[in-house]
């Protein structure tokens, strides 16, 4: 079966930050076949002749270097900015993209589009990571929707209809790993959380020594309240220096008798 493709692009008169809402057709005979691809939990359409994949439960299309998503396999789309597309959907390789455009020449078959080489720098420091091996790159890929294969033609919904019909028949529920990624803004909000801490680190460090811990007394304390006292104690207590003096008055008779009698033998 042959399928066409035509797409054209109209922009809505709202503005959505990083994601600016879009509208493109596409005429999709039926659903397409899904194929995995290997080592990713992503699945592409080799029918289609486009760049379209289908990956957590959404359908991403990459057309004029722009990417889009939808919920149904014929739009309406979503422009989705370079910042905020899924990890895995980048690093699908270049072989399954049936439409790979100029610049994807000489880039390796088995290997993940040069995204940072193409979107330039100031991409590629706000996304170091898409191209990164991830550790639950084998899980298993979302389910397809394959109840949208009852609604082609004449009997594909419109978008007012499409979600209801989504939420009656497809119950997956998205991992938190599988989101796309945050605002770059947000990304260093913990890093400025901590940087009010690290501030007060010194002070604590500054008033911890003012305080004597009760092991270390200080120099007063440690003689107590009759240090001053001790010395006078010592002047007035009976065996002190005036003991001598004392002694010296008691001897002071018999010296005089031994005299005496030492004048007497002379005489």
């Amino acid at each position: 079966m042959r399928i066409g493709l035509v797409a054209s692009l109209l922009l809505l008169t709202a503005t959505v930050p990083a994601a600016a809402q879009v509208s493109i057709s596409i005429n999709i005979g039926s659903y397409p076949n899904f194929t995995a691809v290997p080592g990713y939990p992503v699945y592409y359409a080799p029918d289609v002749s486009a760049n379209y994949f289908f990956y957590n439960g959404l359908y991403w299309v990459y057309q004029d270097d722009n990417w889009y998503s939808s919920s149904w396999y014929n739009g309406p789309w979503d422009a989705v900015g370079p910042m905020y597309v899924p990890i895995y959907v980048l690093q699908v390789p270049v072989r399954y993209y049936r439409r790979p455009p100029q610049y994807f020449r000489g880039w390796q078959q088995d290997q993940s589009p040069r995204w940072n080489d193409h979107w330039g720098r100031d991409w590629a420091q706000h996304r170091p990571d898409w191209d990164r091996p991830r550790h639950n790159a084998n899980s298993a890929p979302a389910p397809l929707p394959d109840y949208q294969r009852r609604y082609s033609g004449k009997d594909y919904p419109r978008a007012d209809q499409q979600q209801v019909i989504r939420q009656q028949n497809y119950h997956y529920v998205q991992p938190t790993h599988a989101t796309t990624r945050a605002p770059p803004q947000q990304a260093v909000q913990p890093q400025q959380a901590q940087q009010p801490q690290r501030a007060q680190q010194p002070q604590r460090a500054q008033r911890m020594p003012t305080a004597p811990t009760p092991e270390q007394p200080s120099p007063r304390a440690a003689h107590g309240p009759g240090s001053a006292g001790v010395g006078a104690a010592t002047r007035n207590s009976p065996d002190s220096t005036h003991q001598p003096d004392q002694t010296h008055r008691n001897n002071q008779p018999e010296q005089n008798d031994q005299q005496r009698n030492t004048d007497h033998k002379r005489d």
